[in-house]
């Protein structure tokens, strides 16, 4: 098996949905414990707290559960009462309140406008075309503050990039020196000792600067002291708030027919304006191959269950073989298709939240679909739109050459027959080759061979993307 794909199934692919408090394993209460207890000298303790993010009352309570033997029952506990449904009406006033206050700011602001450009064409003169646009420059001045770059210079029908190189001349480098009223390393070292006290081990340097105040001792600012702990590394969150994770880009690829599919819904007019039908479709990645499609009243897990089930059975797939990969919609995360595909032994991936080019091959499918030019605008019902897919779906897989197969069709790469294909093209090249090869600039011309593996977003390409936006 594909190592890529292997990594693909172990790991956990699955994106958490709802963001969770920041929890402690019995691991890493042990060793902060352990690190808190080879602190001798005055200021560690706070060093460690500050580092970790953690308050000295946790280091206590967990004290006390170490030495109870608990630590391996504790468990972050949801607290509080539920949160309380707004009254609609009372929702509904603060929207109209809010639009009304945007409507107000629109208005007064094109009244501005109108005003400014009175008095930018109110005269235009009969200087040169330097001097009125310097009139120009002079009224956009005044207006710039209140009204914005963009807005003045569109009502002025004046360029920005010639704004932006009136106000701000272009200059060399400027390299700033260290300001004469910095601190001195020695001093940002007794800061950050006097913030590593025992007693300011748990308080913020805000509260720091009020005691020492009231001690009669000045060391620096409340921002200063920020700036240190920020260069030494010290400026965490300890509140015990929501950390929302960064969800892993899906990385998957496949060698073959049959190692990687994708599949998604779309949804198909029905015969009056509201109304729908919807189109499930099955996609091999590698052979886009539709491997298995459904026309349905609605979008349901139970009839996204059956269709996975047989299209399985009918393909043959055995149990480690199959990834099928989709995006975030309600079917696709359901909890039956999910033990569906645990039973079959099929690995499950999906999409980023609100990332829509995680699920391409489905997306470009489904535009070859729609754009095709005997489309309908609408279906007039389920039937009709079952009698055109059972037209397409034949026509793509047997007839369409896709351009991302060598002009090959999906029958024919998922079925094996790519190889003869390409052997009978490359004799007809020949042919033509042996009679004109003065029409062959480049030489003996070859025919497109078939991709030796198809990506899910390609870590080389998204690492030269990455340098690119960088």
């Amino acid at each position: 098996m594909n190592p890529v794909v292997e990594e693909a199934r172990v790991r956990k692919t699955e994106v958490v949905e709802k963001a969770r408090r920041r929890g402690f394993t019995a691991e890493y209460k042990l060793r902060v414990l352990a690190e808190a207890d080879r602190c001798t000298k005055p200021g560690e303790v706070g060093a460690l707290l500050r580092r970790e993010g953690l308050y000295s009352s946790l280091l206590s309570a967990w004290r006390r559960q170490r030495d109870a033997g608990e630590l391996s029952a504790l468990s972050p506990k949801k607290r509080g009462p539920p949160a309380q449904v707004p009254d609609a009406s009372a929702r509904r006033v603060a929207e109209l309140e809010k639009q009304l206050a945007q409507a107000q700011v629109r208005l007064k602001r094109a009244e501005a406008l109108l005003d400014l450009q009175k008095k930018g064409f109110g005269n235009p003169g009969s200087g040169t075309a330097q001097a009125r646009r310097g009139a120009l420059m002079r009224v956009a001045l005044e207006a710039v503050d209140e009204l914005g770059v963009a807005p003045v210079c569109q009502a002025l029908s004046l360029s920005r990039a010639t704004f932006y190189r009136q106000v701000r001349p272009k200059l060399g480098p400027v390299h700033k020196p260290s300001p004469p009223r910095a601190l001195r390393p020695e001093q940002r070292a007794e800061v950050l000792a006097v913030l590593h006290e025992p007693r300011f081990q748990d308080a913020a340097p805000a509260e720091v600067y009020a005691q020492l105040l009231d001690e009669g001792r000045y060391l620096c600012s409340e921002r200063t002291m920020y700036r240190v702990l920020a260069d030494n590394h010290q400026v965490r969150e300890r509140r015990n708030q929501l950390r929302h994770p960064n969800p892993p880009v899906p990385q998957l690829h496949a060698t073959k027919p049959n190692e990687l599919w994708s599949w998604d819904i779309t949804k198909l007019h029905g015969p009056a304006k509201w109304p729908y039908f919807y189109l499930y479709v099955v996609l091999d990645v590698f052979s886009r191959y539709v491997v298995g499609w459904m026309v349905a009243h609605r979008e349901s897990a139970t009839l996204a269950q059956k269709l996975l089930a047989q299209t399985c059975g009918r393909q043959g797939i055995e149990p480690g073989q199959l990834t099928i990969h989709a995006d975030r919609g309600t079917s696709m995360t359901s909890k039956s298709v999910a033990l569906l595909m645990a039973d079959l032994g099929v690995t499950k991936t999906h999409s980023r939240p609100h990332v829509s080019n995680d699920n391409p091959f489905s997306e470009a499918h489904f535009k070859t679909l729609k754009y095709r030019p005997d489309f309908p605008q609408r279906f007039g019902c389920l039937q009709d739109a079952r009698g055109f897919c059972g037209d397409f779906f034949p026509w793509y897989n047997d007839e369409h050459h896709h351009a991302g197969l060598g002009l090959l069709t999906p029958h024919d790469g998922h079925h094996g027959l790519a190889a003869e294909r390409l052997a009978a093209r490359a004799s007809v090249l020949a042919a033509a080759y042996a009679t004109h090869p003065e029409r062959f600039a480049r030489g003996a011309p070859r025919p497109q061979a078939l991709p030796n593996a198809v990506w899910i977003n390609n870590p080389a390409r998204l690492a030269t993307s990455r340098q690119a936006a960088q």
